[in-house]
């Protein structure tokens, strides 16, 4: 199976629990339900948690071994330099694990610009690993434009790719500028946020070698930057103002031929979720021929009106109000990812949880914003149930 594939599978599992706990609900409040019925779903609900647990442990093996093979596949060797501040990082944490003096009050003495302890900074090729990690799942910081900033604010003008005004041809002798309408310039301001998340280590972890501490790191973190990202950036899709009604085939096809301006639509595509690709995948056009084809020259790229299809898992990309999500875009010029590359970690061991468990938790914080630049690079649809194309005249 592939990653979609245990997914899905685990995403329908999931569904099915929630499902059955609501038949559950309303099993309790009817009279006529007996005993033996009561017993019966209960056993079914247990059943159905046991498989759905089953499948996120095949997931997430599944992931992990895709993960490794891709730092194989793209690890280059450290330098010396490198090297240095792997071996350096890696003591301070078991340091910090074990909550030494001397790392406490550097981390103590460790700020921001506005005064927030940092905590522990992850080095750069760390991080380099942590992405390399979150492209192997639905990432989808590698579909917008990602911009690192060395300030926690600062701000951008912006010239709207529509209406963009072609520059003077100045060969002949007497040429000189002339006078121009007045470019549609945006300024969009960012502010670094911060998002924090714990996790909990046993004090066993100290006894680990150096590569498994960071194998079992970066692996953490990496899944926690791709779920945050995530989130961030589909937040903005619903502040969009291009909306379209999807309902029909010809309504899809309207999409890609007239919802943007051919500039923007030669580089846009579709994005949907697992459910709502398996709605657009089964229709076909008067013809028989299906909307969804594969790219003759990527058989795992899936087109649609020559434009690719990236399909998001429900589980970051959910239906609302039972209708599945469709955007096309091109989300490059829509949406910028500011990232301050500040991924930092810090321990808190003197909790009461802590000590009465053997462990350590483990706080990680990423530091970045999102903000829409281009609302006009993407419009924003949805639908519950796609009607074919009409046969009637075949």
């Amino acid at each position: 199976m592939d990653l979609n594939t245990l997914n899905k599978v685990y995403t329908d599992a999931g569904n099915t629990v929630s499902d059955l706990r609501a038949e559950m609900q309303a099993m309790a409040i009817n009279d006529k339900v007996t005993a033996e019925e009561i017993e019966a779903k209960q056993a079914e609900v247990k059943n159905a948690v046991a498989k759905r647990d089953l499948a996120k442990e095949n997931l997430e093996a599944y992931q992990d071994e895709v993960a490794q093979e891709a730092l194989k596949a793209e690890k280059k060797p450290l330098t010396k330099s490198e090297e240095t501040k792997k071996e350096a990082f890696v003591n301070d944490f078991k340091d910090m694990l074990r909550g030494k003096a001397a790392m406490v009050n550097q981390l103590n003495s460790s700020t921001d610009e506005n005064g927030n302890a940092i905590g522990l900074t992850i080095p750069e090729d760390i991080q380099t690993t942590i992405h390399v990690l979150t492209r192997q799942f639905d990432a989808l910081e590698g579909e917008v434009n990602v911009e690192n900033v060395s300030t926690l604010s600062g701000s951008r003008v912006i010239e709207s790719s529509l209406g963009m005004k072609p520059l003077e041809n100045l060969d002949a002798e007497d040429g000189e500028v002339q006078d121009m309408d007045d470019p549609k310039l945006t300024t969009i301001k960012y502010l670094i946020k911060r998002y924090a998340g714990m996790t909990e280590v046993t004090n066993t972890l100290l006894q680990d070698t150096a590569e498994n501490i960071m194998a079992w790191l970066t692996n953490w973190i990496s899944k926690k930057v791709l779920v945050t990202r995530n989130q961030a950036i589909l937040a903005e899709l619903p502040a969009l103002p291009k909306k379209a009604t999807v309902s029909t085939f010809d309504d899809v096809k309207d999409m890609a031929i007239t919802a943007l301006d051919p500039a923007i639509a030669s580089t846009a595509k579709f994005y949907t979720n697992q459910s709502g690709f398996a709605i657009l995948a089964k229709l076909k056009d008067g013809n028989g021929n299906y909307l969804i084809t594969r790219d003759p020259q990527q058989a795992d790229v899936h087109v649609m009106e020559g434009k690719q299809v990236k399909v998001v898992s429900d589980q970051y990309f959910p239906a609302v109000a039972g209708a599945q999500p469709l955007v096309f875009g091109d989300l490059k010029q829509a949406i910028t990812l500011f990232d301050r590359k500040q991924l930092s970690l810090r321990t808190f061991g003197e909790t009461d949880r802590a000590a009465r468990h053997d462990i350590t938790q483990v706080r990680v914080i990423d530091r970045f914003d999102v903000e829409l630049v281009d609302k006009d690079a993407v419009v924003v649809g949805s639908f519950k149930e796609v009607k074919p194309a009409d046969t009637s005249s075949k």
